[in-house]
């Protein structure tokens, strides 16, 4: 493929896609130009300030508004604030030629084909001949769209759909326009998955192409489930949610915040235009959703749909369930089922499905006919969506944050077993797969030399799953090349002399078995290998230590235990610095507490451009106690060189972690100096993550890495910035902003930082500072309103203020 730079990209449309879309390539360093129209009608604040139509001001006013309310919604689009810079705004009748300098347009706008057509009209005056150009429509025919254009348009134009929001969501479904160049079409797969950080699928011109076809198919078979199983809204959001690896918000939850009149609108266009799907008479809606639409309960949009936020008499937020039999609102109600009950101690979702089917109450019919109507629906849609059915997995993973896609899960059940739950429900298997299980293929994937393989209709056998060879897949490789494990974690060769540490604890907490096994990977990487990778696949990094274990010692007043358990995190999150071999953390999602004092130590920090790194500490009543108190002080005296007023610096440095600052992205990371420039980096796609911290810690080990010398120059500030703390700490309780306890918290930290009451400006050693940070934790620990902390941590995954 000849090489193709894209640095600058124009968006047409600035709605809620468009301005993600723009923001997502401004996240990945492109400049970008958003276009929208121009208004028709000066607003009353205009008319006040004797603006005119002609007002440049007033001409950008579509675009600008819509951005600025894009930056300000949460969850961002954007990296970081500083990233909104890389976009410039504009208006089509004013700014449209400035199109024939970009490499890549992009249209977003309103779901009108005639719309479209006029707005491709007027881009090819302006386009420069071979730049790219596509359309994030959702399921409008590209031979309609391009109809009339050049022959030069047509060779570049193809379907680039993003998912909302475009920052957070992987798929990135490329449909390839009649006349298309393959090339384009490669190179557009090529760089949603290498640039955009997506999960690329090749889809087919057909009705919703593939992630929405199969997706609201899934929501509309539910919304006729759940009457005829009498199912509650609460029943069947505690049955299609993590339980199942499926995101929090489950099935009625996502509709309220993706908005029923967009599902709606999706369901009617694959009911007109899939008149030959044997499911056709699905996608009409059902009673009860009519209703919702007539009395515009669309949900978060107008403040209720499935669910409802109002005030109770006590002024306290509560929030009410719509009841789908008589159309009112009621209290929420809790939802128990003894097949669930079953699955508690299973960790994997993947692991559940066999027992979830096999039980005998409501949730295990529920499941029964669920997945025999996925199942019955996605074999069916072979080859008419898609040619490879890993294509359809690869799609609800990445657009609807499935954990396991539908073939995936029918392989997890059997899929004979599968086959039977269909002709329960009266659906017979379709040819293919009744000859793929007469020829011996009785899975629709296979695990072969760490790569995943799947059934292949055009070969008949199993074939190499595409795309594979810039990933490492620690699922495919655990077994083959386990090197050691325990209880917490596993140690596995990845290859070329670099061995991984994969946690395997609850929400991969970092106990003794985890620092146990951590050394161990030091021990036999210094005896065997030449590099450390620590990294897993899991939803999270790690969210730190494992602080049950602390509340138990501390309740018992096992002083002594605590203070040996502390001081064995201390000398282990050190030897991530001080080994004879490179060390390389690889956080991502949530890196807490503890994790991130682990990734502060090693030589180089590989991130997940979607990473949430904080010292987080201070929400259990304690300090960063695994050295994180003391590298924060070190790294604050690393930048007095570069700044006279050093008292500055350190107080940065100190409300970091007084103030347990969590970054939003790896990008935010490095402004609190957690992440540092010029030695960490940031990949955008996680899943080359792995492969890419085992070719930097490759290029550490062949450069001739050398044990670091231990540091005895860390300068502190002694009485001077101690004096600045406190005085700070008591106006903070002085206007009621912070606790008793919370002042006492932050004064703990102040000794720390300030390398104790020294009467002057000093050079110490990291492990004086390691010492005031152990003895300044353990002393927290004794108190009861740390404890009332931690316990509550502990029940509710949330912090206290007390």
């Amino acid at each position: 493929m000849k090489n193709r730079p894209i640095n600058k990209v124009a968006v047409i449309g600035s709605g809620i896609m468009g301005s993600g879309i723009a923001c997502h390539f401004a996240n990945i360093g492109v400049e970008v130009l958003l276009l929208d129209i121009i208004p028709r009608d000066l607003t009353d604040q205009e008319k006040s300030k004797n603006l005119t139509l002609d007002d440049a001001i007033v001409r950008n006013r579509i675009v600008n508004n819509s951005l600025q309310a894009a930056l300000k919604s949460k969850p961002s689009p954007i990296y970081h604030k500083k990233f909104s810079s890389r976009i410039t705004t504009g208006n089509l009748e004013d700014d449209l030629a400035k199109i024939k300098d970009v490499d890549w347009i992009m249209e977003v706008v309103v779901e009108r084909l005639d719309i479209k057509q006029q707005v491709f009209e007027k881009i090819e005056k302006f386009r420069k001949p071979g730049t790219i150009i596509t359309s994030n429509t959702s399921g409008i025919p590209i031979q309609y769209m391009n109809k009339g254009r050049s022959e030069d348009f047509q060779q570049h134009f193809a379907v680039t759909h993003f998912f909302n929001p475009p920052r957070y969501l992987k798929l990135f479904e490329v449909v390839p326009g009649p006349n298309c160049k393959s090339e384009i079409t490669d190179f557009l797969m090529m760089y949603g998955e290498k640039f955009l950080g997506k999960t690329s699928v090749l889809a087919k011109d057909t009705p919703a192409f593939i992630g929405n076809r199969i997706g609201i198919f899934g929501i509309q078979s539910l919304f006729h489930q759940v009457k005829e199983l009498g199912l509650t809204v609460e029943e069947v959001d505690k049955l299609t949610g993590p339980v199942i690896g499926r995101p929090k918000s489950a099935t009625f939850r996502t509709v309220d915040v993706v908005g029923l009149d967009t599902l709606v609108h999706v369901a009617n266009g694959l009911y007109e235009n899939c008149p030959n799907d044997e499911a056709h008479e699905l996608f009409k809606l059902p009673d009860f959703i009519n209703t919702m639409m007539k009395n515009k309960w669309l949900g978060s949009k107008t403040k209720q749909g499935f669910y409802k936020k109002i005030k109770n008499k006590e002024g306290k937020s509560e929030i009410l369930t719509l009841d789908l039999d008589s159309m009112e609102y009621r209290p929420k109600k809790s939802a128990k089922f003894a097949t669930l009950e079953l699955t508690k101690t299973i960790d994997k979702p993947i692991d559940r499905f066999k027992i979830l089917i096999s039980g005998k109450d409501k949730a295990a019919e529920f499941y029964r006919k669920n997945f025999a109507a996925m199942f019955a629906y996605v074999q069916h849609r072979i080859p008419e969506i898609s040619d490879e059915l890993y294509k359809i997995d690869d799609a609800m993973k990445a657009g609807f944050g499935w954990e396991n896609g539908p073939f995936e899960i029918w392989d997890a059940i059997g899929v004979e077993k599968g086959i039977e739950l269909m002709e329960q429900e009266g659906k017979a298997p379709v040819k293919w797969l009744t000859e793929m299980l007469n020829q011996g293929n009785t899975s629709f994937y296979s695990v072969k030399n760490g790569a995943t393989y799947y059934y292949d209709l055009a070969s008949k056998q199993q074939t190499k799953k595409p795309g594979q060879d810039a990933f490492i897949i620690l699922d495919n490789i655990r077994q083959s090349n386990e090197v050691w494990k325990n209880s917490g974690a596993v140690i596995e060769d990845l290859g070329d002399g670099i061995i991984n540490l994969e946690f395997q604890s609850k929400m991969n907490t970092i106990g003794g078995d985890v620092l146990q096994a951590l050394n161990k990977a030091i021990d036999i990487a210094e005896k065997d290998f030449q590099g450390l990778v620590v990294g897993n696949q899991g939803a999270n990094f790690s969210v730190g230590a494992n602080i049950g274990m602390i509340f138990m010692m501390a309740v018992e007043q096992e002083y002594d235990e605590l203070n040996m358990a502390i001081k064995m995190f201390q000398d282990t999150i050190m030897r991530m610095r001080y080994s004879s071999i490179p060390t390389i953390s690889a956080p991502h999602g949530m890196s807490f507490g503890g994790a991130c004092e682990l990734s502060l130590h090693a030589d180089k920090v590989v991130a997940a451009a979607e990473s949430y790194i904080g010292l987080v500490e201070f929400g259990v009543g304690v300090i960063p106690g695994g050295a994180g108190s003391k590298e924060m002080t070190l790294r604050a005296s690393d930048l007095f060189h570069k700044n006279d007023v050093e008292l500055n610096i350190l107080q940065e440095h100190f409300l970091t972690i007084a103030m347990a600052k969590v970054s939003t992205s790896a990008y935010e990371a490095f402004d609190t100096n957690i992440l540092q420039k010029g030695k960490d980096v940031v990949v955008v796609n996680k899943d080359r993550q792995i492969a890419e911290a085992k070719k930097h810690a490759l290029l550490l080990a062949e450069a001739g890495y050398t044990k670091p010398i231990k540091r005895n120059d860390v300068k502190v500030l002694g009485k001077q910035a101690l004096g600045m703390f406190y005085v700070g700490t008591d106006s903070m309780l002085a206007g009621k902003y912070i606790s008793e306890h919370d002042k006492k918290i932050a004064n703990k930290l102040a000794y720390v930082m300030a390398g104790g009451d020294l009467s002057e400006s000093s050079l110490v050693s990291e492990q004086y500072l390691l010492d005031l940070e152990r003895e300044a934790f353990l002393s927290l620990c004794t108190e009861r309103k740390t404890l009332e902390r931690i316990q509550h941590m502990l029940k509710t995954g949330k912090p206290l203020r007390n």
